[in-house]
């Protein structure tokens, strides 16, 4: 054996090969970029097709894959073997009844801490941005983030407690959606009485899509779910008379603070007006804030509840073995269609409120990738986990809004650089490198809802998620 030969086998590192990897990412890389970014066509003010070229940044994205695809093949992947190799040959250790108990202590402390934080972010932002700096950063980072994070827990029923695949679980969202626009202008309801209605309905279509797949698991039910998710976005394009098709339905009317206050303009019980308050409309975000952390928190606690309670534990013994379940007795046919239903109202509720916010809603809000990213926050965060659907939805959601305002980068790639064009491309990116690093999600342990005098974690290798 060579010198060479005997160092690379000693570190692990072959940097031929490496090397090699490298030069054909790059290659590949030049082929599909070349003509996609580094030719722009252009219309000059005769209408002639002029062709621009823009070679220099298609190169920057060929050298940056190039040198990412020799730093995963030289460092990355090696280390990720080894790293499998030694927790392979490692035995676990089986940790005490004090650790167990350190680690409760601490997950208690990090959801009250958490909580503290959320009640008091508007208070934080308005502080430290002023009161009209605050609207950006409590209706982006701040109630966009919760719409996510009701819709995860929401999914996370479906799918991390009773192990169905739901791939249109959008369609719930646009039926809330939906269902609080048409009745809010055509009967001038409140809100809060269209809230629950529009919940309900939502849990109705729950239903519906139920009863069809009852015999369905895996890969067939996330076909017929997707395809569901489709024929509801697909009735509201071409029912224009009902939906108003493509064009969506706007002026919907905001939400009000229970009739007392109005955040209309010209209303005579307007907020700002009744406490002689400067005019601005971060007053009606930061409301909007707190309306939509109630109805998370809300979810939050029903599912909580719901696990513990005999239909919870059906659900997660539907996950594990639908086999088991049925030789136990449990009614299947009930436990997948509560399922459904729970899960879909709070889609409903969800829907409901991003009506309310947006005061426009069209069918292009509901298309099959904001399905997609649901059940990836989901899969991401651990599923069953509400811990876990949280950050998943805090770092996907907050993640591509923090995109908006890397403008600095514009002094790297030209002023026609716009960094949000990449949300989808690092979107994946973070979904492989997130696999890669927590194959189980951000939060991979469990708390069984039935225990023996003390309940005690476990890995979530020993859960048979989603599979059904």
């Amino acid at each position: 054996m060579s010198h060479a030969q005997s160092a690379t086998a000693k570190s692990g590192v072959d940097f031929g090969k490496a090397i090699k990897d490298g030069l054909i990412a790059a290659v590949i890389a030049f082929a599909l970029l070349g003509p996609l970014v580094g030719l722009r066509t252009d219309q000059n003010m005769s209408h002639e097709l002029i062709l621009t070229n823009e070679m220099p940044l298609a190169m920057i994205y060929v050298a940056i894959i190039g040198v990412g695809r020799f730093l995963l093949s030289a460092f990355v992947y090696p280390w990720i073997s080894r790293r499998a190799a030694a927790r392979t040959a490692k035995v676990k250790a089986v940790p005490t009844a004090v650790q167990l108990e350190a680690g409760v202590r601490r997950s208690r402390f990090a959801a009250r801490g958490g909580l503290l934080f959320l009640f008091l972010y508007p208070a934080i932002i308005i502080s430290l941005v002023g009161i009209n700096g605050s609207i950006k950063w409590v209706d982006n980072f701040g109630v966009q983030i919760l719409i996510y994070v009701m819709l995860g827990w929401g999914l996370n029923i479906v799918i991390g407690l009773a192990g169905l695949l739901d791939l249109g679980y959008v369609a719930f969202y646009a039926v809330g959606a939906y269902s609080y626009s048409l009745l809010a202008i055509n009967f001038h309801l409140s809100f809060w009485l269209l809230l629950p209605i529009a919940g309900i309905l939502a849990a109705l279509w729950g239903v519906i899509l139920g009863f069809p797949v009852l015999r369905l698991s895996g890969d067939y039910l996330a076909i017929v779910t997707m395809a569901f998710g489709e024929i509801i976005r697909l009735v509201l394009i071409n029912w224009r008379d009902f939906s108003g098709g493509s064009a969506g339905i706007s002026s919907i009317p905001k939400v009000t603070m229970f009739g007392i206050y109005s955040f209309d303009v010209g209303a005579p019980n307007n907020f700002a007006k009744v406490f002689h308050l400067a005019m601005s409309s971060a007053y009606y975000k930061i409301f909007l804030y707190y309306v939509i952390l109630m109805l998370a928190l809300l979810t939050a606690f029903v599912t909580t509840r719901l696990r513990r309670l005999p239909i919870g534990r059906a659900w997660e013994a539907l996950r594990e073995d639908e086999v088991a379940c049925r030789s136990l007795g449990i009614n299947t046919t009930n436990t997948k269609l509560t399922a459904f239903a729970i899960g879909a109202m709070f889609g409903g509720f969800a829907g409901s409120f991003f009506a309310a916010r947006q005061g426009f809603v069209s069918p292009e809000s509901f298309v099959f990738m904001e399905s997609s990213v649901i059940v990836a926050i989901v899969v991401l965060g651990g599923m069953g986990s509400q811990i876990g659907v949280a950050l998943a939805a805090i770092v996907m959601i907050g993640g591509t809004e923090l995109l908006r305002e890397l403008d600095f980068l514009k002094m790297f790639f030209g002023d026609g650089f716009n960094p949000d064009q990449f949300r989808m491309l690092l979107f994946g990116v973070a979904m492989v490198g997130i696999m890669v690093w927590k194959p189980r999600g951000f939060i991979s342990k469990r708390y069984p809802t039935a225990f023996l005098f003390k309940k005690k974690s476990i890995s979530g290798d020993l859960v048979k998620e989603g599979e059904g």
